[in-house]
């Protein structure tokens, strides 16, 4: 870093304010999905599976140790509201 590059010194000193919106968003989905998985008697195991995404990448998610991009926390929202609705038109 340049000592006068201005964006740097901001960055570092106030950080990124898109970074912490995503991290945000992230955790809020993921309380969400604990609560949805509870609901549903479903382990983090069942999601990685519905998702079709490596269980421990799921794991780290949930505990906010790993963030997913909007776009790909739309797209697990999604499969996971249409897994719930094959459910409900099950019983």
């Amino acid at each position: 870093m340049e000592e006068n590059d201005f964006v740097s010194i901001w960055l570092e000193e106030s950080g990124n304010p898109a970074i912490e919106e995503l991290t945000k968003v992230n955790g809020e989905v993921a309380d969400k999905t604990a609560k949805f998985l509870l609901e549903k008697g479903l382990t983090s195991v069942d999601l990685s599976a519905i998702l079709d995404i490596n269980h421990d990448e799921i794991a780290r998610w949930m505990n906010g140790r790993h963030a997913f991009s909007i776009k790909k926390l739309k797209e697990m929202t999604n499969m996971m509201a249409d897994h719930n609705m094959k459910q409900q038109d099950i019983f």
